[in-house]
């Protein structure tokens, strides 16, 4: 049983807003928080709170509202064709289904105008892109004008979650709408979580080190005399632990930054349009942009050169002196990430 099934908590409704609306947006460059953090080939399967989806509309090469006709390029195809063979893997099942349950759809915003929904993925680069669809939201006329306090702020960006509106509405939307969300390696991932809230903690987030840092401290330190702050080796036996989701429930929705990709969005459930990839985001996010007809109106915040990259060295420091036991019980449990978004399984930590 994934995660996702621990908050299926009842959904709140709200009538479908209708009210979104695009600006032009010229390139802006944005911080580097905001990095450090067709078409429908796909699926399958039921979807257990919402019901099962009629085959997606939003098909490859139909006309955008520009009006130019667009032909997938065969790397994106590969990867719903990935997604869709390892999700038929039995043997991965585990790893790989979730339930649509509210803990998912609370991740996934709505722009209803432009019929876009984006899966929330944090620590890979998802401030750039809530900045992007507060804009076609129009709640701010241009991405440099969001103040960077509002972006995160659900009361006032102005995005609404797909959790909010009826079970029809919510039917509607994922049959019909483009649908998108962005990965990375996910070891890179967590060293960019980790990072993020328990080191840095550029947002002033208090309860990451004092409650959520204690917390797995308590249960997961092997040197009892140590007096440091959390260390990532205690990160990694957290999350590698088996029975990790005691301490996922205590800590509630802060979870996000960390858990799979698969318990946030539900890859095999819900019929992705596309599935950009951090490492490759110049060229991914121009085409998520002309593939949902809206590079005409805004444009995605310059990318400083570089930082995208997949950076090994900083994968080795990290995992330097940490068990192969622990770092082989990570593996497994986000194996289901690498797996069914292509990245190579990291054989030098592993053995």
């Amino acid at each position: 049983m994934m995660l996702a099934a621990f908050f299926n908590y009842p959904i709140q409704r709200q009538e479908d807003p209708g009210n979104c609306r695009a600006i032009q947006q010229g390139n802006v460059t944005p911080d580097l928080e905001g990095y450090s953090t067709k078409h429908e080939l796909l699926f399958l399967t039921a979807v257990p709170e919402v019901g099962k989806l009629p085959e997606d509309k939003h098909v490859a090469g139909e006309v955008k509202p520009t009006g130019e006709m667009h032909v997938q390029p065969l790397v994106y195809l590969q990867r719903l064709e990935l997604i869709r063979n390892t999700c038929r893997d039995e043997a991965l099942r585990n790893l790989s289904h979730t339930a649509v349950s509210k803990f998912v759809l609370d991740r996934i915003f709505v722009c209803d105008k432009h019929k876009i929904l984006f899966c929330q993925t944090p620590k890979v680069g998802n401030t750039q892109w809530k900045k992007v669809l507060i804009v076609l939201n129009g709640a701010f006329p241009s991405i440099d004008e969001i103040p960077e306090n509002v972006v995160h702020d659900h009361e006032k960006n102005g995005l609404p979650r797909l959790s909010s509106f009826s079970d029809a509405g919510i039917q509607r939307r994922l049959k019909t709408y483009f649908k998108f969300f962005i990965v990375r390696d996910p070891f890179e991932r967590l060293i960019s979580a980790f990072k993020d809230k328990f080191v840095h903690n550029p947002r002033f987030e208090p309860w990451y080190r004092h409650e959520i840092a204690p917390g797995i401290i308590r249960k997961y330190r092997r040197n009892r005399t140590e007096t440091r702050g959390i260390q990532f080796e205690d990160f990694v036996r957290y999350l590698g632990d088996p029975n990790h989701r005691w301490l996922d429930l205590q800590f509630g929705d802060r979870i996000i930054h960390w858990v799979t990709y698969v318990e946030l969005c539900a890859p095999c459930e819900i019929k992705y349009s596309v599935v950009g990839h951090h490492e490759t985001l110049e060229d991914d996010a121009p085409y998520i942009l002309r593939e949902a007809g809206i590079d005409h109106l805004v444009s995605y915040p310059t990318i400083p050169p570089g930082i995208t990259a997949y950076n090994r060295t900083k994968v080795e420091h990290y995992f330097l002196g940490i068990s192969k036991r622990d770092i082989r019980r990570l593996y497994a449990r986000f194996e289901g990430d690498f797996r069914l978004f292509g990245y190579q399984k990291p054989e030098f930590l592993l053995n």
